[in-house]
């Protein structure tokens, strides 16, 4: 059995907790947060024995196995490497840092340490993109894809009254292509791999990062486009375009409904059983991949590729 302690209090965490509890293999032993009086309330909540006030505490604990990073991005990459280095399994919540570089640092320690370390990207362990990809050959050579994510943020009136909460603030590693945006680039990445070309433009707001975006992926033939926002919602579906069908997918981060048309207009459909936005797929993934079951290795250069191509977006949209 794995022990797993958590490290933050989010709504995100709830939910890996609440996963942890479906899969077999591992459980949450306790939940960390730099207030030892709110770690207790908040474990307590959750249903978790353990609460640790601060994280040199947790990683000293030896009946700690591994470590769940569900903390600000700005803080994941000192965090991941004490994990490591107190010998610790680390599943780390996307985006997992803020470069490549250091993601590559991260996993040339945990290799040494022998430990695991992969990003909690879920889309990457979902049943629904299982299916786009045993979809994606039928649909002939690939031409189009348009990926979508925009979902007005319910801290975005915080931002408008003048407040910069978290999720908004780029010391604290916010903004919405690192929290939206991602999705997409991940699914371009695990579809069609590392593009060759990468385009930008983004919407900027007042606290200084980018609200909402879009960036333009080349791939010598076929060509994606990834938008995303945080200011505003929409409920436009993706597609992946091929020359003799069109793919629609209802929901890039949890694809549920899938909706084939070929050239002739013959409609196929195909819904993915199982419940909506949750983390069951990654946290069995982290489990087989302590339990010795498999290696990291690709889900690792997912993760850096997925860093890289930010980095290009960004870089573009200057």
């Amino acid at each position: 059995m794995i022990r797993i302690a958590t490290i933050g209090t989010s709504v995100i965490t709830e939910s890996f907790i609440g996963a942890a509890t479906r899969t077999s293999g591992i459980e949450v032993a306790a939940v960390t947060s730099r207030d030892i009086g709110r770690a207790r309330a908040y474990a307590d909540r959750v249903g978790v024995p353990g609460a640790f006030g601060d994280l040199a505490s947790m990683l000293a604990d030896p009946a700690i196995d591994a470590v769940y990073v569900g903390s600000p991005n700005s803080v994941h990459r000192d965090q991941v490497a004490a994990a490591i280095d107190a010998g610790k399994h680390v599943l780390v919540e996307k985006p997992a840092v803020s470069s490549a570089a250091e993601w590559d640092d991260l996993v040339a320690r945990a290799r040494a340490a022998e430990v695991v370390l992969i990003e909690a990207m879920r889309t990457a362990y979902d049943p629904g993109l299982a299916a786009v990809q045993e979809l994606v050959p039928s649909l002939g050579t690939l031409r189009r894809a348009s990926f979508h994510y925009s979902k007005r943020s319910s801290r975005y009136g915080a931002v408008l009254a003048g407040e910069v909460p978290n999720i908004f603030d780029p010391a604290m590693g916010g903004g919405a292509l690192a929290d939206l945006g991602v999705y997409g680039l991940h699914a371009a990445i695990l579809l069609f791999g590392e593009p060759a070309r990468v385009e930008a433009a983004v919407t900027p707001i007042r606290t200084g990062v980018e609200g909402a975006g879009i960036a333009l992926l080349d791939y010598a033939g076929l060509v994606v486009d990834v938008a995303y926002s945080k200011i505003t919602t929409s409920t436009r579906p993706s597609k992946i375009q091929g020359e003799d069908a069109t793919l629609v997918i209802d929901h890039l981060a949890s694809p549920r409904h899938l909706t084939r048309v070929d050239t002739d207009g013959n409609v196929t459909e195909r819904v993915i059983d199982g419940p909506v936005d949750v983390l069951d797929g990654e946290v069995a993934r982290f489990v087989e991949l302590v339990s010795g079951g498999a290696s990291p290795e690709v889900d690792q250069e997912r993760t850096a590729a997925t860093l890289r191509t930010i980095e290009r977006a960004r870089a573009a949209a200057r």
